[in-house]
């Protein structure tokens, strides 16, 4: 007869007491998680999140309190889970999981490596520590009402890099001054701006709008003429931003005017620019100071408030004033740095930037972001620990994949699991031999490009030594600090390499090894800097021949669950990978069009590359 403790075969709740696990994050999924895990019976757990606790988290991180705000979420969380289970051992590391303390070896002190994260840099340094310690992972992520959860093992699954992610865009700055279309861009505009009025001015992070724009095709003299500005000091003469701002003593009411009227009326000039887009709208701080009316106030926090436009100008010019007076405070040709962690009146203008933009752009962008649903949060969580104990339990074969959805699918089930998928042989991070071919121009791209575009931010190394391949075992990038830093300012073309060169790429914090084919191009397209060729996923593979087989997959029945066609079905746009359409058959719905297959959807929702919104 099978003893239990609870609800847990004794064999397996011995294991919950004496196993380590380690939770990566302690946000919206980490909260949720780490109470999971203590109910559950966990004993043995570490946590760590590099972030502070901030008001916005408390109506759905329920681990944190008002009186936390400011605290490491990684320490509060520790103090509240032990208040479920005090008989608990949890350490909690206030720290980036990136940080060259925590190796191979640290992972290897674990059984098990859950997720909790935010971000794609982080997640990419996780799976390949894991897959060096050969440690299983779980993967998890969320997104408004979609969640998913999956497992990853050496040897047997994909690795979370295994399908290509989309790559971290980057904006064209004619995009960011004259067209911004989404939030990104409007986030990305804010903190600029911030830079050009109180930090260090960059000269590639102009706000003001852009004449040389060569989607706009029109007469710059021409449209100067016609342009009208407020008053002198308002107008847009093509002078430093943070110059002309001092020269106001930063006055809000110009700057206000400046931004979000004369800027805006410069910018309708560019008439080719808004035939098929619709037009931003000027506001006057005038206008809008003698039509105001008092925004209408909730009870409650005060961070709850709804405002009008006219109350975001307040804010704006109430924020301004602050900064200005910091700004003061350190004296003549002091700057302020940007830390949205540490400083919130930078984070507070940045939102305030984010809303002016939106209001002015004319678009309802802002339903375009995806909310933080607490309810999703706890659900995700709760799939991490089933799939957990599968694992503890040696039932690795019975681990799955599984897709929160928004509504039941046509056999009505919320929650559909897929078997996971074996490892993709042209994955470069957990293939035998890692190797893929870069596609750049050798005499423009420099070394510093090599190692922080294409090494770190593409291929997600953290400290990359680069030795070329040319029999003479030349290094061209050391982690050591000092060693080759003389070479970043040189061209790849300086060291011989040429089309066909080949480059070994070692990061040994995560002991992972990339061999690098360098394909020389003159032909690159417009604001393309490199690209990386043949690391595409195999096509799809024809339909099972046994409809009513496919037809039979059930929810939970890991005997007709099938495997998921995520590495195999075709991409559409960022999201939905593991679809097939028309007559998609897929593990998700079982159904020949499913709402997802028909792009009813808006949600950029793909498997293991979901961002936790509510960190």
């Amino acid at each position: 007869m099978v003893q239990l403790v609870g609800s847990l075969r004794k064999e397996l709740a011995d294991s919950l007491s004496s196993c380590r696990v380690l939770v990566v994050g302690a946000g919206g999924i980490g909260c949720e998680l780490l109470k999971n895990l203590v109910l559950t019976g966990f004993k043995n757990i570490e946590v760590i999140d590099l972030d502070t606790i901030d008001v916005s988290n408390l109506n759905r991180q329920f681990l944190f309190q008002k009186k936390h705000v400011g605290k490491s979420k990684a320490q509060v969380a520790k103090e509240s889970a032990l208040q479920f289970c005090p008989t608990a051992n949890i350490t909690a590391y206030h720290d980036s999981i990136m940080n060259p303390d925590y190796n191979v070896e640290f992972f290897r002190n674990f059984m098990l490596v859950m997720n909790a994260l935010d971000n794609r840099a982080a997640r990419n340094h996780v799976n390949r520590m894991c897959l060096a310690a050969d440690i299983p992972l779980i993967e998890s992520g969320t997104a408004g009402y979609l969640g998913q959860v999956t497992v990853i093992k050496k040897g047997l699954t994909e690795c979370y890099e295994c399908q290509p992610k989309p790559s971290q865009k980057t904006f064209p700055g004619c995009t960011i001054r004259n067209t911004p279309s989404e939030p990104i861009h409007c986030i990305v505009w804010a903190k600029y701006l911030f830079n050009q009025l109180f930090g260090e001015e960059d000269a590639d992070q102009e706000v003001s709008p852009d004449t040389a724009d060569p989607e706009a095709a029109w007469n710059p003299e021409e449209a100067a003429a016609r342009a009208t500005a407020s008053e002198k000091d308002g107008d847009i003469k093509r002078v430093s931003t943070k110059e002309w701002a001092r020269s106001t003593g930063y006055d809000s009411i110009k700057l206000f005017n400046k931004l979000f009227k004369d800027d805006i009326m410069y910018l309708l000039t560019m008439d080719k620019l808004w035939k098929k887009r619709k037009a931003p709208l000027p506001l006057d701080w005038q206008q809008l100071e003698n039509h105001g009316i008092q925004s209408s106030l909730c009870s409650g926090l005060k961070d709850q408030q709804v405002l009008g436009i006219w109350g975001y100008c307040k804010l704006f010019q109430h924020s301004v004033e602050t900064l200005r007076s910091q700004l003061e405070q350190k004296g003549d040709g002091a700057e302020l740095v940007w830390d949205k962690v540490r400083d919130t009146l930078t984070t507070w203008l940045v939102y305030l930037f984010i809303c002016l933009f939106i209001c002015l752009s004319g678009s309802a962008m802002a339903g375009n972001i995806i909310p933080a649903i607490a309810t999703t949060n706890a659900v995700i969580a709760g799939l991490i620990v089933l799939e957990g104990l599968k694992i503890l339990s040696g039932e690795l074969e019975s681990c799955r994949s599984i897709f929160l959805n928004k509504c039941p699918n046509l056999r009505k089930k919320l929650l559909v699991p897929c078997v996971l998928d074996p490892p993709s042989a042209n994955c470069y991070v957990c293939a035998s031999k890692p190797e893929v071919t870069v596609k750049l121009n050798v005499h423009k791209s420099m070394v510093v490009f090599l190692q922080d575009k294409i090494l770190k931010e593409r291929f997600g190394m953290v400290a990359p030594d680069v030795q070329i391949e040319d029999g003479k075992g030349t290094i061209l990038i050391s982690s050591e600090e000092g060693e080759t830093e003389a070479n970043n300012s040189k061209f790849l073309s300086d060291f011989g390499i040429r089309n066909g060169s080949r480059l070994q790429a070692d990061d040994f914090l995560q002991d992972y090894t990339l061999l690098i084919n360098v394909l020389h191009t003159e032909d690159l397209e417009k604001d393309v800097e490199f690209e990386v060729v043949g690391d595409a996923p195999d096509k799809a593979p024809p339909p099972p021949s046994n409809q009513e087989e496919t037809n039979s997959i059930t929810n939970g029945n890991k005997d007709s669950a099938q495997p998921s066609t995520s590495s195999k079905g075709q991409q559409r746009t960022e999201s939905l990978s593991w679809l097939q359409s028309p007559s998609c058959g897929c593990s998700w719905c079982n159904a020949d069009q499913c709402s997802w297959s028909r792009g009813e959807t808006s949600a950029d929702f793909s498997k293991s590359s979901l961002i936790d919104t509510d960190h």
